[in-house]
């Protein structure tokens, strides 16, 4: 592994750690229970808050992902504090971005059909970032071209046949 490497995997396990940290704190401000699980995919911290003991975490997600994604921002605050570099960290809970994630690929495959049916460009709904970044993953594994076009908060995707 290069130097470079190893230093961004270094970087990106102290962001995690401290991300765990701030999240730790949390929980045990709000009395809750749950494990918290790092992982580093790609160039991403990846850390998530799984339910232990029947524990109900869904007041952490909100209605849409909306305290979620809150929570994401607040985090990242915490690891860029710690690490003095910007966060990306991706933040789940009780497996909501997962479970979305799996959605949002199902959407994406049959809007991937119905653009190699028609040839012609499909668009999608508006979609947050982490929604779209989903959706362009999912196009390029099947080899399509897709592009975010529109301003927020309705930014979409637009999938074409190459």
């Amino acid at each position: 592994m290069s130097e470079k490497t190893e230093a961004s995997v270094n970087l990106l396990e102290q962001e995690g750690d401290a991300a765990a940290d701030y999240l730790e704190a949390l929980l045990d401000i709000a009395d809750l229970d749950g494990d918290i699980d790092i992982d580093v995919e790609g160039n991403r911290a990846m850390v998530s808050v799984v339910e232990v003991n029947q524990g109900d975490l869904s007041n952490l997600v909100g209605a849409d992902g909306e305290v979620l994604q809150a929570l994401q921002e607040l985090t990242r605050l915490a690891a860029t504090r710690e690490t003095g570099e910007r966060s990306r960290l991706m933040l789940d809970i009780a497996g909501h971005r997962a479970a979305q994630r799996q959605m949002l690929a199902e959407k994406a495959r049959e809007a991937i059909a119905e653009a190699q049916r028609t040839s012609a460009p499909v668009r999608m709904d508006p979609m947050t970032p982490f929604e779209r970044k989903v959706v362009h993953d999912v196009v390029a594994e099947a080899g399509l071209a897709s592009e975010s076009e529109g301003e927020e908060p309705t930014r979409f995707v637009v999938i074409r046949v190459s």
